[in-house]
């Protein structure tokens, strides 16, 4: 098994920034692929951006490269998302997952934390 917990989120300007974290226990982080996803009310789950175990490889949406960059630090357990230039349409729910299988696919990922909210206001 593997436990997620999200922070960093919360009530930021458009244009602004906001850096989440995402904490992993459970097993080795270190072989674990891991992405950053959102939801937003009355809308489905939508991916944002994927790294693998080693933060060789990335993957991202076209609707956040170039404004949304994700990192992880294996020393620390943690993934992270940076989030510049932050719209009012980024208002979501922010989910961590960790799978072994793809960077991309909501189906590689079969643990997730409880979610981070982020509101962007106009």
């Amino acid at each position: 098994q593997v436990q997620l917990v999200e922070s960093g989120g919360g009530l930021v300007q458009a244009g602004g920034s906001l850096r989440l974290s995402c904490a992993a226990s459970g097993r080795t982080f270190s072989t674990l692929n891991m992405a950053w996803f959102r939801q937003a009310p009355g809308k489905e789950r939508e991916f944002l951006g994927g790294i693998n175990w080693s933060g060789g490889s990335t993957g991202y949406a076209g609707s956040v490269k170039g404004r949304f960059t994700i990192s992880r630090d294996n020393t620390k357990n943690t993934v992270y998302l940076q989030m510049n230039s932050l719209k009012p349409e980024d208002t979501a729910v922010y989910y961590c997952a960790a799978g072994n299988s793809g960077i991309t696919s909501i189906s590689s990922f079969p643990y997730w934390g409880q979610g981070t909210q982020v509101t962007v206001s106009s």
